[in-house]
């Protein structure tokens, strides 16, 4: 099954609701790089930075524009590390997705991948461990997916980055220290599990 430009833009809707009902949670999270507990709140602005002008849009929108609106509001919206680094993984999104009305479970795959390795090239020292490592761990899991069910591809993209979330605290010292898992990872899979809710009720 495809998946409609409506149907991405309710599922980023919902991942922005995701994260703003859960960004004091993320916030506690928040040990890495620095300490300062805003790690949920700064990726919730982002978010909800792209789903102002996402409810803006009409039904018969195209994946592509969907995707587009979502970037570069996103990008103007960053907040923070953990923002700027949700702008990119969505802006390399996009761009996978120009010239396409719908999306298959393979655009979603190498959207995925996109949205990785923009991410991995824009920051200087990427450090394992941290929600590079979650998105990677997922777009990896949907590169060798054998399905062209979307909600399936999505739903396996979602549980590698769950499996790479809870390993962080194995990479990162300090993490375990601080008894958490990396806030900018946890803020991610919130993100997805709010846009997956949507693809399945699809």
């Amino acid at each position: 099954m495809m998946i409609k430009g409506s149907v991405l833009r309710d599922s980023m809707i919902s991942g922005a609701n995701s994260i703003a009902n859960q960004r004091s949670q993320i916030d506690e999270l928040n040990v890495f790089p620095v300490p300062d507990g805003d790690t949920g709140t700064n990726m919730s602005m982002t978010v909800t930075a792209a789903k102002r002008e996402l409810v803006k849009l009409p039904d018969d929108c195209t994946v592509e524009k969907v995707s587009s609106v979502a970037a570069s509001s996103m990008l103007r919206g960053a907040r923070g590390n953990s923002g700027v680094i949700t702008s990119l993984l969505f802006r390399g999104f996009s761009k996978a997705l120009v010239g396409k009305k719908e999306a298959s479970a393979e655009d979603l795959a190498k959207a995925f991948e996109s949205g990785v390795a923009a991410a991995y090239k824009a920051v200087m020292k990427p450090t394992e461990g941290t929600m590079l490592t979650v998105a990677r761990m997922g777009a990896e899991a949907a590169a060798v997916a054998e399905t062209e069910d979307t909600t399936e591809m999505f739903t396996i993209i979602l549980d590698a980055a769950k499996v790479a979330l809870a390993n962080t605290p194995e990479q990162l010292p300090v993490l375990k220290k601080a008894g958490v898992v990396d806030a900018g990872g946890a803020g991610f899979v919130t993100i997805l599990e709010g846009m997956l809710s949507v693809l399945r009720d699809a």
